[in-house]
């Protein structure tokens, strides 16, 4: 049976990444490699999302084109990250292809480039 909840699609997606590790920061569960966060789900606002880096221009992008799915999120937002929306019936392979791509911005260049 397929997961349910977004943390299990989540885990899924990103401890597939090479060397990709979860740790909980700040009370929610943080996806990094090497030490350093390529994803981090959030719940704070009594939703669910997942905030992810993207490259420059992205974020003004996908926010504009589709405010209801994703936010410029606090803290990391004015560094060009993204927020997702988890709650609404996600589109899960949109989901898995940016935080795929979070992580080759994150990952050494030897990881980025091994998948």
């Amino acid at each position: 049976m397929p997961p349910e909840r977004p943390i299990d699609h989540l885990r899924t997606i990103c401890l597939a990444l090479p060397e990709a590790t979860e740790q909980e920061t700040w009370g929610d569960p943080t996806f990094r490699v090497r030490g350093k966060i390529f994803a981090m789900q959030k719940r704070g606002d009594g939703r669910d999302s997942v905030w992810v880096k993207a490259p420059e221009g992205s974020q003004m992008v996908l926010v504009g084109a589709d405010p209801a799915r994703f936010f410029v999120p606090p803290y990391v937002g004015p560094k060009g990250w993204i927020g997702i929306r988890l709650d609404n019936d996600p589109d899960w392979q949109e989901v898995s292809e940016l935080i795929r791509r979070s992580y080759r911005l994150i990952a050494p260049k030897r990881l980025a480039n091994s998948f």
